[in-house]
């Protein structure tokens, strides 16, 4: 931004004696005087400081254009100002080619077959499509994705079986001992799944 980070450092006699650093306060304003209609873009808004964003919403007020990037909106101070566009999650095709520039710069031979085994590892999340590529590098051979964009249909299939419980009704209204025995059974298995699908391990890693 041309902005001066150091200034000359002047004894009481008015001799140079070497440069000093702009302090916090100093180079905001020394940024306040370059800014009009320039355009900052932010990634990772939402971990500015509170001094920094109240100091952004009053140049926004001087004319400044911010570009926020961030996964939620926090819905406060500057983020209340700026309009919310949603950006749509990258392709299946854009991770396999962050994979590729990843394996490029590793230095790593990685086949199309291969790519295409780990993209699911990454789901539609860049950093984890790198981080994979780390991963075989160094030879970790990863299986488990750490994503969490599959669907759960457990409760579904739970539902399911547990629905089969009303052959048990119809059995015991017409008499029918078969359909009361293959509903009582269904009704059976759903609870049983039911209480499997409860059991948790610990939610904490190995050393915490």
């Amino acid at each position: 931004m041309g902005v001066d980070t150091t200034e000359e450092k002047i004894n009481p006699e008015g001799e140079v004696t070497g440069e000093r650093k702009l302090t916090l306060e100093e180079l905001k304003e020394a940024i306040r005087d370059q800014v009009s209609d320039d355009l900052f873009i932010l990634p990772e808004a939402k971990r500015l400081p509170a001094g920094i964003r109240y100091w952004l919403q009053d140049l926004m007020a001087d004319g400044l254009k911010l570009c926020l990037f961030a996964v939620t909106n926090p819905n406060r101070d500057i983020f209340l100002e700026t309009l919310e566009m949603e950006l749509s999650p990258p392709s299946d095709r854009d991770i396999r080619a962050r994979m590729r520039q990843e394996a490029e710069q590793l230095g790593i031979q990685v086949s199309e077959n291969r790519l295409a085994k780990l993209q699911p590892l990454a789901g539609q999340n860049l950093a984890l499509a790198r981080k994979v590529l780390k991963a075989e590098s160094l030879g970790l051979n990863p299986e488990n994705p750490e994503h969490k964009q599959y669907l759960d249909i457990s409760p579904i299939v739970i539902s399911g079986i547990m629905a089969l419980s009303i052959v048990r009704f119809i059995g015991m209204g017409t008499g029918d001992r078969g359909l009361y025995i293959v509903g009582g059974i269904a009704l059976i298995v759903g609870m049983m799944l039911k209480q499997l699908g409860r059991v948790r391990g610990s939610r904490r890693r190995l050393g915490q």
